[in-house]
């Protein structure tokens, strides 16, 4: 089947799934998500959506999200957003969903697939507090920016390796022009974004965080000191939009409806533009080198001990909600150094998912259900998709989960001590892991010092991963639970990359 006709399948089968098109309110992606605002949730069929032989896994969270991996979801999205606006257009009657198709008959007795949906649920359900609904929304900002993050990394590191061949001489100060360009006006489209986010008019959170990227301000004092075009970054460019949108919306409050248009937007830039020229760019730009400062000293003098910790309890972060916090300081390091040091450690966290799924498999060998999401989901998981592995395998058995994280933390302080020891290891973009992070791999050493380094703490990481989990990640009984020939049948997880859900039963026990 032609990969065109493919993508437009996969849309085709996910629409009536989720209701039709007229229960989509929203769609967006991100690296390996379809992101599905919804009328009603209740049309959804998460059964038959998990059966989709593109669908690896499906997450409800504030949207509907549908795991199609790194690649395909940027293909499928289009085709379902083209079948959404036909079917509206279709539509006899506004707000007449489509029914959902029938659900599949469960095609896999997999008892870990319930284990981790029970787990996933309890963990969004403590997940919702104001502050992690906070962490959510920042998240949000940035991640419609990870697309450009990655070309313009890439560019630059195909850009670097040519500066440093002696190649291409008159086309390399063109690809330094690409891969600048965004960087250059990143503040720009976060301000554009988090006046989309908290409730204001984008256009005007844009222009208030053009500010702080104007050239023009190096003419201008604030606490004693020469503006710096660009001072405050990302964090300044946040911190105006938002101001931004508290002043617009006092305005639309307080000013006549005949001056509005006039008034409001005059009003929002004046105001907001004021604070963040003679307050918030000082005050962000201090913060920003204070982040820079503070990570190069981590790991220059804690290398080692400081990527085994990251290593290890990033995963722990992801399930608590907490690693959205690390996304405006990984872009805040890429605005400052031109890559983030950060994120080829929390990287190991994923090769130590899959030294332990490798693991279980050996250690389970009666067990062909859970091999098969195994085998299905490993691919997914060498590129950085962790999520079938660590809802379908290591969470619900309890013990593979925490030793994959020792393998994490072996991982993460190998790269870390080599930080140590003056070689950095930095990624030009976030977003994408395992091996779908070499492309976007920097440092202060050559590019293959660089890529050594980095592929080193994934072999630590899928080693220890390993060992830990085939001696220490099973106890007597958990063996003689799980390592038991299972009922033959047909697996959806062959294709999906996620197993059904059937009935639950108590988690393993640690």
């Amino acid at each position: 089947m032609a990969t065109e006709d493919k993508n437009s399948a996969t849309a085709a089968a996910i629409l009536p799934l989720v209701g039709g098109a007229a229960n989509v309110g929203s769609i967006a992606h991100c690296m390996t998500r379809l992101r599905l605002g919804l009328h009603d949730r209740s049309l959804v069929d998460d059964e038959a959506l998990k059966a989709v032989p593109a669908v690896m896994r499906v997450v409800e969270d504030d949207t509907y999200q549908i795991v199609l991996g790194p690649g395909t979801v940027a293909r499928v999205t289009p085709e379902f957003e083209r079948l959404v606006e036909e079917g509206r257009a279709a539509a006899t009657a506004p707000g007449e969903a489509t029914p959902p198709a029938p659900a599949s008959a469960s095609a896999s007795a997999d008892e870990l697939a319930a284990q981790g949906a029970a787990m996933k649920a309890a963990r969004k359900a403590k997940n919702a507090t104001p502050f992690k609904l906070f962490l959510r929304r920042i998240a949000n900002i940035f991640v419609p920016l990870i697309p450009a993050l990655i070309g313009c990394g890439i560019i630059a590191g195909l850009n670097g390796l040519l500066v440093n061949l002696g190649w291409l001489t008159s086309v390399t100060p063109a690809l330094a022009a690409m891969a600048s360009g965004f960087m250059a006006l990143i503040a720009v489209f976060v301000g554009y974004n988090t006046a989309k986010e908290f409730g204001g008019t984008p256009i005007l959170g844009g222009a208030v965080a053009a500010i702080i990227v104007f050239p023009g301000v190096a003419n201008i004092e604030a606490f004693g000191q020469k503006l710096a075009p660009g001072q405050g970054g990302v964090l300044g460019a946040l911190g105006a939009a938002v101001l931004a949108v508290y002043v617009e919306k006092w305005c639309r409050r307080w000013v006549p409806e005949a001056l509005d248009v006039l008034v409001t937007p005059t009003l929002t830039v004046l105001l907001s533009g004021l604070v963040t020229i003679f307050g918030l760019m000082y005050v962000a730009g201090e913060i920003s080198t204070a982040i820079g400062t503070f990570a190069d000293w981590l790991l220059s003098n804690g290398g080692a001990g400081a990527g085994f910790v990251l290593g290890g309890l990033f995963l722990p972060l992801v399930m608590l909600g907490l690693h959205q916090a690390l996304i405006p300081i990984h872009t805040t390091l890429i605005e400052q150094q031109g890559y983030t040091v950060l994120l080829p450690i929390l990287a190991m966290a994923g090769a130590g998912q899959v030294g332990a799924a490798v693991a279980v498999y050996f250690r389970l060998p009666r067990n062909q259900s859970i091999r098969r999401t195994i085998r299905s989901a490993l691919p997914a998981g060498l590129l950085g998709v962790g999520e079938p592995l660590i809802y379908g395998v290591s969470l619900p058995l309890g013990r593979p989960f925490i030793t994959a994280c020792v393998g994490g933390a072996f991982g993460g302080g190998f790269v870390g001590l080599f930080n140590q020891l003056g070689d950095k290891v930095g990624s030009t973009a976030i977003g994408p892991s395992g091996w779908a992070l070499f492309p976007l791999l920097d440092g202060n050493q050559g590019l293959g010092t660089t890529v050594a380094i980095y592929a080193g703490g994934l072999l630590a990481g899928y080693l220890t991963g390993f060992l830990a989990t085939y001696f220490f990640g099973f106890s007597k009984d958990l063996l003689a639970e799980f390592d038991v020939a299972q009922e033959p049948a047909e697996s959806t997880v062959a294709a999906t990359g996620g197993p059904t859900s059937p009935p639950t039963k108590e988690p393993a026990g640690v």
